[in-house]
């Protein structure tokens, strides 16, 4: 499975077109560099949050999340992106229409805050808020990273826990990219339902 990102950014509003490589707070002009220092650097973020992870209010607290992952790298982190972005040929929500996507994410954090306790009605919502969130897209950089914190700390006021990102299970990473990208929500409620549970 690749990337295969695609990104309309006429103005070259995030990357320095002599490069490509994106503006960064480090002065970093080298792809492979920025890579390997920005995989660091969030690694590090993300076990902060681990220990110490921000409380969900609503979905606006999808750019809180990203900006601490991201507040050392980039001038943007905690924004929403001023380009449109697809993937595999799929577009992803357009930025005009970012108010309806966030307002309709908060209606899905309600209905799972009024969901039944066991595990599968907790894992269906779940699955239905990490569909919508990723369809958002809100960020230029960053949504996997940023989204399955917001659905980590999403699991954890319900007393559950959640990685989708194991260090030691590569498949459970897989079949999270595979039904992001899908919007397969059944098959993403089905693995959050095989991984989701009580510390």
């Amino acid at each position: 499975m690749t990337d295969e990102y695609r990104y309309h950014d006429p103005d070259s509003i995030y990357t320095d077109p002599a490069t490509g490589v994106l503006r960064n707070k480090l002065g970093i002009t080298d792809q492979a560099t920025l890579s390997s220092i920005e995989a660091l650097e969030t690694a590090a973020r993300i076990a902060e949050l681990d220990r110490h992870p921000i409380r969900v209010s609503a979905s606006s607290t999808l750019l809180d999340i990203h900006g601490f992952i991201f507040a050392n790298l980039y001038h943007w982190a905690g924004k929403v992106r001023r380009v449109e972005i697809s993937k595999q040929g799929k577009q992803f929500l357009v930025t005009a229409a970012f108010p309806a996507g966030f307002a309709y994410i908060d209606t899905l954090i309600a209905e799972y805050r009024q969901a039944d306790d066991a595990a599968p009605a907790i894992a269906r919502c779940l699955a239905e808020i990490l569909d919508s969130v990723n369809y958002l897209h809100p960020f230029r950089e960053g949504n996997g990273r940023a989204q399955r914190e917001f659905i980590r700390a999403l699991a954890l006021e319900r007393g559950y826990r959640l990685n989708l990102n194991p260090a030691t299970e590569r498949t459970v990473y897989e079949r999270y990219t595979r039904g992001t990208v899908e919007g397969d929500v059944a098959a993403l409620a089905a693995l959050i339902t095989s991984i989701i549970e009580r510390p």
